[in-house]
């Protein structure tokens, strides 16, 4: 009996102990299938719906530890990734969650922009700065810049793209000091995203540590860099719409839920026509052109797709074959490139669109695309 005690406290501390072992490996795993209609509200109102559904698709990213690391070996719908697949070198893997959500408030913005276009609505857009996307450890960046920071300001000039900070910072040498306008960003914990005011940032520039790997791709910066700040950046853009469209999406990061919520804010200005009573899936980035681009995880997806038993569920073009390995076979999957080509498959079902001008937008003639 004694020894039964001892054996079963050993394994008790074996396991908490292998627990605490962080490995630099992720399980990716099936996560939900969620309406995205009911997280739409079209200038503070929720639409009304006939009773077709589009879902959205996400997976469970989840670092692995010595103790979780085995029961993932032997499950079928786990995919194990390497951090370096994640999170690129010289970057810490902390910013995951931050780069995850930055990339979710983007696709929104696609979204919207993507539909509203789609539908005959106009929307513009303005630069809005220079947007920390990255920041490498160990560079003067580290521990004062963020993911979703935007820099407004560099030596008392204004910033609007970020080929105006490398234009103004891209000939000064090593051990220059650098001013910068910085409105610092704000994640709350489901994933929001704010920036406060702008208020001063000062940064000394150190040597490039790649200068033969780096082209900034800005008209008229010729050559690479003599010395960095260690952020990587794009121009932040403020997209200009008739309407306010919020999308909520609590503790869910990434770009892929793209196509899904450009599909949702259509079928909600179609007053829920669009689906024509079916339930459809879908996964894919989204552009603000309406062209869809890859994901991960559409094994993953496929799983939680048939879970929830939709019909059909769009995939990206390369992706067919993929999501096609762990669908069920009660689940259609339909690659599409753009969100035109998605948009016909669903008026061939019987869908139709409510365009901005009033008029409505059916399928004619034809039959279903494959």
């Amino acid at each position: 009996m004694r020894s039964a005690l001892l054996a079963l406290i050993f394994i008790v501390v074996l396991g908490f102990a292998a627990n605490l072992i962080h490995l630099s490996e992720y399980a990716m795993t099936p996560g939900g299938a969620q309406p995205v209609g009911p997280l739409i509200s079209i200038d503070g109102a929720k639409p009304t719906s006939s009773g077709g559904r589009i879902l959205l698709t996400d997976v469970l990213l989840t670092p692995l530890t010595a103790l979780t690391w085995i029961p993932a070996q032997f499950d079928s719908a786990t995919e194990i990734l390497p951090e370096d697949a994640l999170v690129p070198a010289g970057q810490s893997p902390e910013d995951l969650d931050a780069q995850g959500y930055l990339d979710m408030a983007q696709s929104k913005d696609a979204a919207r922009t993507a539909a509203l276009r789609r539908l005959g609505y106009r929307v513009t857009s303005t630069d809005a700065g220079a947007l920390v996307t990255a920041v490498g450890t160990g560079t003067p960046a580290a521990d004062h810049l963020a993911v979703a920071d935007v820099i407004v300001g560099v030596d008392g000039h204004p910033v609007s793209t970020s080929c105006d900070l490398i234009s103004a910072i891209h000939a000064d040498a090593p051990g220059t000091s650098v001013d910068l306008s910085v409105r610092s960003a704000r994640i709350s914990d489901s994933g929001e995203i704010s920036n406060g005011p702008a208020h001063r940032v000062t940064l000394t520039l150190v040597a490039n540590r790649h200068p033969s790997a780096v082209s900034t791709g800005c008209p008229g910066v010729i050559g690479s860099p003599k010395s960095m700040l260690g952020i990587v950046l794009e121009t932040d853009r403020k997209w200009h719409y008739p309407f306010a469209i919020s999308i909520s999406t609590p503790n869910i990061g990434g770009p892929s839920a793209g196509l899904a919520m450009t599909l949702g804010i259509i079928d909600s200005l179609s007053h829920g026509q669009l689906l024509h009573s079916s339930t459809i899936a879908a996964t894919g980035t989204m552009s603000p052109d309406g062209v869809v681009g890859d994901v991960g995880g559409v094994q993953q997806k496929a799983v939680a797709v048939s879970r929830a038993h939709a019909k059909v569920f769009l995939v990206p073009g390369n992706e067919g074959p993929t999501a096609r390995k762990t669908a069920s076979s009660s689940v259609r999957v339909v690659p599409v490139r753009s969100l035109d080509q998605a948009i016909r498959l669903l008026l061939q079902r019987g869908g139709s669109l409510t365009m901005a001008d009033g008029s409505v937008e059916k399928q004619t003639s034809g039959s279903e695309g494959s």
